[in-house]
C-alpha cells in the first residue's frame, strides 16, 4: 500500500488531480478518479450486504422496471466512513455546482458545509439518507434515470467500483446520456475500476451554445452483466423524501 493510499479517505479524495477532474467534469458531465479505496475497503463494502439491520429498504429494480438488479438503501445512522466521503466530495464539488448554477441562471442553495446542506434538506422534508449499495449479477442492468429525491438537488454525485472489473465480473459498464439541444443525444461509456470514483451529472448540465449555455438533461445507467456478480456503492449528496 502506497503511503497515500495510507491516509485518511477524505484526504485521498482531496489529493485527486482536481483541476483534471474539474475540467473533464465540464467537459462531459463524468470524470473517474484515481484510486481511492483500496481493495481491502471495498470488500468491506461489499460485505455489508448481507448485515440487513444497516439498511433502510431493499429495492428489487425488476419490480419497478428499473431494469433487473438489486439496491439498498442505508438507514440512519449511515456509516461514519461514508458520511466522510460524502462531506469531502461535497466541498470539493461545491465549485462546480454554483459555476453551473451562474451560467444557467438557477439559484444556488448549497451552503458551505455539508452539514448545513443535509439541516436544509432536512428542513424541506427530505430526511432519509440517499447513501446505496447495488449489486448486479449475470444479466442484470440499470435502465437510464435521475436520482431526484425532493425540490433539493445536488447536481453531482459519485459511485464507486468494488469489484474488479474482466476479474469479478464482465459487462456492467457504466452508462451516461446527454440530450443536446437540438440535436441526438450524446453517450459516455466508462469501466469503473475497483477503488475509483465516478463522478457524474445528477439531472442537468450547462452546455455551450451560440447563444450562451444550454441546459442538457442527463441519465445514467448500468449495461448489462455478461458474467460475475458487480457491487458498486452510491454516494448521492442530497437526501430524500
Amino acid at each position: 500500500m502506497t503511503t497515500t493510499m495510507k491516509a485518511p479517505v477524505a484526504e485521498r479524495i482531496s489529493t485527486q488531480d482536481w483541476p483534471a477532474l474539474t475540467d473533464e467534469i465540464d467537459a462531459f458531465g463524468c470524470a473517474q478518479t484515481g484510486p481511492i479505496l483500496t481493495a481491502a475497503e471495498c470488500a468491506e463494502f461489499t460485505s455489508m450486504w448481507g448485515e440487513l439491520e444497516r439498511f433502510r429498504s431493499t429495492i428489487d429494480m425488476a419490480k419497478y422496471r428499473f431494469g433487473q438488479g438489486t439496491y439498498r438503501y442505508f438507514a440512519n445512522p449511515v456509516p461514519e466512513s461514508i458520511m466522510r466521503m460524502r462531506a469531502a466530495f461535497y466541498r470539493l464539488l461545491l465549485p462546480i455546482a454554483r459555476d453551473w448554477a451562474d451560467r444557467l441562471g438557477d439559484s444556488a442553495p448549497w451552503p458551505d458545509e455539508f452539514e448545513d446542506w443535509l439541516d436544509a434538506c432536512h428542513a424541506a422534508g427530505q430526511t432519509r439518507p440517499t447513501p446505496i449499495l447495488l449489486r448486479y449479477t449475470a444479466g442484470n442492468w440499470n435502465a437510464l434515470h435521475r436520482d431526484l429525491y425532493g425540490d433539493l438537488v445536488f447536481p453531482l454525485q459519485v459511485v464507486f467500483g468494488l469489484d474488479r472489473p474482466g476479474v469479478d465480473h464482465t459487462g456492467g459498464e457504466f452508462l451516461l446520456v446527454e440530450q443536446r439541444a437540438r440535436a441526438q443525444s450524446k453517450g459516455t461509456v466508462t469501466v469503473l475500476e475497483q477503488g475509483h470514483g465516478l463522478i457524474f451529472t445528477t439531472r442537468d448540465r450547462p452546455t455551450p451554445t451560440k447563444r450562451g449555455w444550454s441546459r442538457s438533461p442527463v441519465r445514467h445507467g448500468v449495461s448489462r452483466i455478461r458474467s460475475g456478480q458487480r457491487h458498486t456503492l452510491g454516494l448521492v449528496l442530497h437526501d430524500a423524501q
